[in-house]
This record gives structure tokens, C-alpha cells and sequence, in this order.
């Protein structure tokens, strides 16, 4: 049996942790079907359990720490 998962769409500000509410980074595709997001905080306090679930993890907390355009023009 084959698996073909679809690209990913990226995560948005409505994406939100199933376990508080914050802004979800992170979406792990189940295994058994379905997905979970959490926000950067709840991914990586569950990430080694998620890792034994997960069929795939995507994973954006790079947002976190990226600097907006804007920002970059306004330094130059």
C-alpha cells in the first residue's frame, strides 16, 4: 500500500493549537488519519510522542524568528 501525502498548505494566523489556542507553527499529519496543530511552545513539549504518531510533521516556527520585508528595507 502506498501513501501519497499532498503538499502541505502553509499554516495562517486562524491555524490555531489544539491544546491552548495560541497561533499554530506547527501541523502533524496522524498516522491513523487527521492532524493535530500546536502552537511552537505545545510541539516542542510533545515532540517525542508526536514523532512515534506522525506520518509527517510540518513545521514553521522558522516564522518566529524571520524578519519581515518591511523591517529589512527599513535597515538598508
Amino acid at each position: 500500500m502506498t501513501t501519497v501525502l499532498t503538499p502541505a498548505t502553509p499554516l495562517t494566523a486562524g491555524d490555531r493549537c489544539d491544546r491552548c489556542g495560541a497561533q499554530a507553527y506547527l501541523r502533524v499529519v496522524l498516522i491513523s488519519g487527521g492532524e493535530l496543530l500546536f502552537c511552537a511552545h505545545h510541539g516542542r513539549k510533545f515532540q517525542p510522542e508526536l514523532k512515534k504518531i506522525a506520518a509527517e510533521i510540518q513545521d514553521e516556527t522558522e516564522k518566529l524568528t524571520a524578519t519581515p520585508a518591511s523591517a529589512q528595507e527599513n535597515e538598508r
